[in-house]
């Protein structure tokens, strides 16, 4: 049984960073493209960026030259750095396991980790 659990978030200032960690129970964590998504109160979930197995990434709009997306696969972790953090950040982040990109959405999801941009 595949879980996923996040951890890492908490309050932080404008302009503040974050790292989020999201750790994968079950065998094959190499092998699954990875996403972080997010879901602030009254709007609906967004992608804010994805890892294939191979190692490439992709960003929204929204979060490109601000956040990073790595993976490490000795630990069967993947991680989401957030620098340069904005208001609108501000969000449930939820990590995601998938077959391929393509796929992401249908596969495995963590419990979500709260991030809260305020001053």
């Amino acid at each position: 049984q595949v879980q996923l659990v996040e951890s890492g978030g908490g309050l932080v200032q404008p302009g503040g960073s974050l790292r989020l960690s999201c750790v994968v129970s079950g065998s094959g964590f190499s092998i699954y493209a990875m996403g972080w998504h997010r879901q602030a109160p009254g709007n609906q979930r967004e992608l804010v960026a994805t890892i294939t197995n191979g190692g490439t990434t992709n960003y929204a709009d929204s979060v490109k030259g601000r956040f990073t997306i790595s993976r490490d696969n000795a630990k069967n972790t993947v991680y989401l750095q957030m620098n340069s953090l904005k208001p609108e950040d501000t969000a449930v982040y939820y990590c995601n396991l998938g077959a391929s990109i393509a796929t992401l959405i249908r596969g495995y999801w963590g419990q979500g980790t709260q991030v809260t941009v305020s001053s």
